[in-house]
């Protein structure tokens, strides 16, 4: 299986190149579901993918946010400047551009999007026949479920990092209240705040009740089907020392290496919320409701304070620099200066070693100690330390020129040297001719076999041996940049369409969304937005997330009687995008929710514990109150507010309007 590695940052790819990734997943400056990252430069762009070459990396691009009309053009000359640049993938969410970028650059690997959510078994046979590679299924799906997709696309799992709790592409939340999209890369992390849940006035539970754990499957790796070909790794928001430890903490798992206590105590300082195994294997214990925050591994135990100092007594090494957090307190520090009992400064204190630190965080009380950051675990040199094994197989008989080949698994390059001759009286031997080839040193490469078919007592200059050595070494490395298919864009046109039919909603099934089931399309409507070819009258949910007219389009070339337009766009863009749709494509029956609520969340199981089919009320810090429900399979939460827009503003033809029912 793939290792898939994030990098939010140029260091982070170096900190995942040098620590065993199979893969790396990245983004340019637009349109990666991680804006607040900083993502990577075109110069960088073309940088990282030259190295991926040599080093025998895969490079996945995200550009998996919803994409405006407004930004279409922008978006596919991104996608063709990566195109050309020979990325081995990119990750999309949109399906509009999923569904006209495989038409116009045939060769181009597209992925979908977690974002995408392919919970249904309807969903990705369908994006398998357009021509996607590769899904990355949903966090909600479980083991059970991924083993009957006989479907043949490659599939990828999360296995490790932070947890969404709601359907990815399905949670409005931050559009709704904060107009900052996650479907757009701008979450403003709304599961993180606090909450108070009740019934009617009563008060049922409070905390951080949509806080989701990190998930961790490591002990659990070798439990997953075999159809998964890829395992990912959340955080691109992470730092280069998270990126290298969590990459190198999962290469030694899948290369049967045993764990020690210290790794899994490092894993906690590294990140914490608490671990789940998460719905993958049908984890129950998926909330922490008293913490939000990266919470550390153990470290000791405050066993005196005053306004000065605060005494520690250590269960595991403190060093000076280090991050550390008081558990009932909440309170965080970096440790600056470190004591020991005789009140010199020291760079490290010792398990069961009494320091003492400076009281810089007003601590009052006796608390448990837990680091935050490790200094001995912080990556501060990003020079590349992998190498490239290779073959070299000589070939040095009297009477015939010199042979020397480098090979890796895909390349082959040769040299062809001077006639051999036999030595009067300074042969070389085998073991010198070993010794000189095994010299790749600043080169991507490292001998891994010398296979070599010599004479006894032969001449060769030592000379001409590190110029064939050198001339392959950079032959090998010009073959494996090289090595990437020609780009291909295609003219793509479009039917116009023109139809006069009345679409009388009462009269349609709206598809909003399905749970896996296979080869089951409209038995239960409850759980996940699916893009399947429709087999009944139907029309479309805001939840399939409309945000250009090529999504529209495609969706009614599907089969589709209706679309409707995603409920995150304002009013100009609603208008304005209505109007592209009727000049680029035709008279396309469009629906615009007008009024009613807005389900911001939809969550697998019954996570807040609450009675089904009752009615229930999220309240957050600022008093907005979000109605919430169980129906025996989701927990559903819907926006603070209904909506109210003009429908006379939306004065077109064959556009209908929804309110408390549809969509709601």
């Amino acid at each position: 299986m793939e290792l898939l590695v994030p990098a939010g940052d140029i260091n982070s790819f170096y900190a995942a190149l040098n620590n065993g990734a199979d893969a790396i997943y990245l983004s340019g400056k637009m349109f990666g579901a991680r804006s607040y990252a900083k993502n990577f430069t075109e110069d960088e762009l073309k940088r990282v993918l030259k190295l991926s070459k040599i080093y025998g990396l895969k490079i996945y691009v995200t550009m998996n946010t919803l994409v405006k009309e407004n930004e279409v053009q922008t978006f596919l000359e991104e996608v063709e400047f990566l195109y050309n640049l020979g990325v081995d993938s990119i990750i999309m969410q949109d399906f509009g551009m999923i569904s006209l970028c495989l038409e116009k650059y045939p060769n181009l690997v597209i992925h979908a999007s977690t974002q995408v959510n392919s919970s249904s078994y309807e969903t990705i046979k369908l994006l398998y026949e357009i021509g996607v590679k590769r899904v990355v299924l949903p966090r909600e799906m479980s083991i059970d479920e991924i083993k009957k997709i006989d479907i043949p696309i490659e599939l990828e799992v999360f296995i490790h990092g932070a947890l969404c709790v709601s359907y990815s592409g399905n949670c409005l939340f931050s559009s709704m209240l904060g107009n900052r999209s996650g479907n757009r890369g701008e979450c403003v992390g709304s599961c993180r705040l606090p909450y108070k849940l009740y019934q009617d006035d009563n008060l049922i539970d409070e905390g951080y009740l949509l806080s989701m754990k990190e998930l961790n499957t490591s002990f659990d790796i070798k439990k997953l089907p075999n159809n998964i070909v890829s395992l990912k790794i959340e955080g691109r928001m992470k730092s280069p020392s998270y990126v290298g430890f969590i990459t190198k903490y999962y290469r030694k798992i899948l290369d049967g290496n045993e764990l020690t206590t210290k790794d899994l105590e490092d894993l906690k300082s590294m990140f914490y919320r608490g671990f789940t195994k998460g719905h993958l294997f049908n984890d129950e214990d998926l909330i922490n409701k008293k913490s939000p925050n990266h919470l550390g591994s153990h470290l000791g135990k405050v066993i005196d304070v005053n306004d000065e100092r605060i005494k520690i007594e250590l269960d595991r090494p403190l060093l000076q620099g280090d991050g550390i957090r008081f558990r009932e307190s909440n309170k965080g520090m970096i440790v600056n200066y470190l004591y020991d009992m005789k009140d010199k400064l020291i760079n490290k204190g010792n398990p069961k070693q009494i320091v003492e630190i400076d009281n810089k965080v007003k601590l009052t009380n006796l608390d448990e100690v837990r680091k935050t950051t490790d200094k001995s675990l912080e990556i501060t040199a990003f020079t590349i330390k992998r190498k490239v094994p290779i073959n070299i197989d000589v070939k040095a008989k009297v009477g015939e020129a010199f042979t020397l080949i480098f090979s890796d698994l895909t390349h082959s390059v040769t040299y062809t040297g001077n006639i051999v001759e036999k030595s009067i009286n300074n042969p070389i031997s085998k073991d010198r001719l070993i010794s000189q080839l095994e010299k790749l040193g600043n080169t991507p490469f490292v001998s891994k076999h010398i296979n070599i078919d010599m004479d006894e007592d032969i001449f060769i200059r030592i000379g001409d041996l590190n110029i064939a050595r050198r001339t392959l070494s950079e032959r090998l490395i010009g073959e494996r940049i090289n090595d990437y298919k020609e780009p291909i864009i295609n003219e793509v046109t479009f039917d116009k369409i023109n139809t006069n039919e009345i679409i009388e909603l009462d009269n349609y099934e709206e598809v909003e969304r399905n749970p896996f089931y296979i080869k089951d399309v409209l038995k239960d409507k409850s759980i996940v937005s699916n893009l399947f070819r429709p087999t009944t009258d139907v029309t479309s949910s805001y939840h399939l997330n409309v945000f250009n007219s090529y999504t529209a389009y495609y969706l009614y070339k599907l089969g589709y009687k209706a679309v409707t337009l995603s409920v995150e766009l304002n009013n100009i863009e609603l208008k304005d995008l209505i109007e592209s749709i009727r000049k680029r494509f035709g008279n396309i029956p469009l629906v615009v929710k007008t009024k009613g609520y807005v389900e911001v969340m939809l969550i697998k199981g019954n996570i807040l514990n609450i009675d089904k089919d009752i009615p229930y009320t999220l309240v957050n810090v600022k008093n907005d109150k979000f109605k919430t429900n169980f129906d025996g399979r989701c927990t559903h939460i819907d926006s603070s507010y209904s909506l109210n827009l003009n429908e006379k503003e939306f004065n077109y033809d064959n556009v209908y309007f929804i309110g408390e029912k549809y969509g709601n």
